[in-house]
Order: structure tokens, then sequence, then C-alpha cells
């Protein structure tokens, strides 16, 4: 059997190459993956990397990103196939006239030139590389996930009318959660798990040095210094990682090289989006106006 990946090194350095900085255990966990062939639940707050690291793998490998975006009220026709009844009717129209049947029409309609591929089953289907991304798959009914669990399972869907549909190859699968809900056990004994917190403060200093272009070593230390502490207060949303990215840019557009506590309080609405939480912030950082000068 061909792997996609030699070691854990390598996932890594290969993650790294596409600006994505994992730990060991991230590369540990996307190694295995691919070694057991099972697919990757991954947990933890919003803003947190998530969704990218399937964005990553896929650029990692070259490989095609098939994105399934869960929501409540998500079934069947949306996340596996449906059939073209437009397109169905527009036909059986056209053969009325004819001395064909009703078997020959039924047989005409119901091919595949009326069935429409959703994320699921294009997946399957797919011959070259993929990376199937399952997003929040928490906002879904327990009746898709049982859905879920029967394609994860045995990697093959079975259409009625065409009968069973089998995976040409086992795709890279990534099951992202935010933890709105608690997901079904069956589920969870199917998947590798991964954890991804809010990134340690040096972790996230090189993020944001590898992710904003032209930041000085200087800035993107007091950036993650300070949203460091901004999580370490009581919100209701804390900063994601993205937002920091979000932050960082805005003070290299405002050409700050230095944060002071104003500086901070006047940009906080890119970090924060809660009335209560820009509050808390703001009040933090004029009682510590004092730090704020001796880190920059």
């Amino acid at each position: 059997m061909d792997y996609r990946f030699e070691s854990v090194p390598a996932v890594r350095e290969g993650l790294g190459n596409v600006n994505y900085l994992s730990d060991e255990g991230i590369a540990g966990v996307v190694y295995l993956a691919d070694r057991l062939q099972k697919p990757v639940l991954v947990e933890g707050p919003a803003g947190t990397g998530k969704t990218q690291l399937a964005k990553s793998v896929a650029d990692m490998m070259g490989a095609r990103l098939i994105r399934l975006q869960c929501y409540e009220g998500l079934d069947e026709s949306r996340a596996l196939y449906e059939w073209n009844y437009k397109k169905q009717l527009l036909r059986i129209q056209a053969e009325r006239n004819t001395d064909g049947t009703w078997s020959d029409i039924e047989e005409d309609i119901f091919s595949e030139d009326f069935l429409l591929t959703r994320p699921l089953l294009e997946a399957i289907r797919a011959e070259d590389p993929v990376v199937l991304l399952i997003d929040e798959v928490d906002r879904v009914e327990i009746e898709t996930e049982a859905l879920l669990l029967e394609i994860l399972s045995d990697y093959q869907v079975s259409i009625p009318e065409l009968g069973t549909v089998s995976a040409t190859q086992i795709p890279m699968v990534f099951l992202t959660s935010n933890n709105t809900r608690e997901l079904s056990e069956a589920l969870k004994r199917r998947c590798l798990f991964l954890h991804i917190d809010y990134p340690e403060l040096e972790r996230e200093k090189e993020i944001v040095l590898a992710k904003v272009p032209g930041i000085s070593e200087s800035l993107a230390d007091q950036v993650a210094r300070i949203v460091r502490s901004i999580r370490q207060l009581e919100l209701k949303k804390a900063p994601s990682v993205s937002e920091t990215l979000d932050w960082a840019n805005t003070l290299m557009l405002l050409n700050i090289d230095q944060v002071s506590a104003e500086d901070a309080s006047e940009t906080i609405n890119i970090l924060l989006k809660y009335r209560s939480d820009i509050d808390k912030a703001i009040k933090e950082f004029n009682s510590n106006g004092a730090e704020f000068a001796e880190q920059s």
C-alpha cells in the first residue's frame, strides 16, 4: 500500500512549507490518519485553525479539497446526492410522443446524466487525490450524523437506482467541531481525535510572523503577548487566531511599530466583537499602561 507521508517530521515539514505551523501532536495525528485510513475529528474553540488544517493538508498533498459545510437541517440530498428533477421532467415530456415504454424512460432518467453529486458522493467517486472536510459536524442532527457514520465506515454509498458506489481510494477526511453539542460515541470511535486549542505564546508569534508579510519580530511579539493577556479575561468570545492576524495586519496598515494602551484600545474592535468584552479589555489596557510601555 502506498502511503502519503513518510514520517511525522515529514508531515510537520510539509505543513510548514504551506505556512501551517503545526506541533508534533498535530503532525502525529495526520500521519496516523494516513497509515490507519481513519478520519480525524478535530475539536476546539472557534478560530484555532481546525478548518485551516484540512486546507493545509490538501495544499501539502497537492490534493483537491472537497468541503461539506454542516448546518442545522442538512439532509441527504445536500450532503450525498439528489436527482435533477427538472431535467428528468423535461426528458419525460420530450419522450411523451415517442414509442418508448415507461421502462425505457425510467432507465434513462435514473442514469448518471441526471445525478447531482454532493460533497460526500463526490469525494467517494473521486479518482484524483482529495481531502474531504466535514466542517462543523456538531451542527447537524443525529439522523445526518448516522448517515456520516455509514459513509465513513465503508467508504461506499448505495444508490437504489444505480447500485453501490465504492471508493476508488480512501480519502483523507477531517471533521471539525466547535463542541456546540456532544457527538455520538459511534462517530468518535471511528475517528482519531485531535484537540486544537489556542496556541502558546511563541507559536502564535511564529504564526503572525509567517502569515503577516513584513511584520517585525518585535511587533509580532507584542501582538502575541497582548492577545494572550486578553484571552485570560472572562470574555464571551476570546480572540481567534484569524482575528490575531487581522489585528496584526491592522497595526501594520496604521504604521504602528510599538503598541501603546491607546493604540490597543482604538483597534480592539478588530479582536473583540462584544461590547462587554471590549469594555473589559479597554479597562485592562488602561490599568496596565506602564506594562505596555515596558513590553514595547
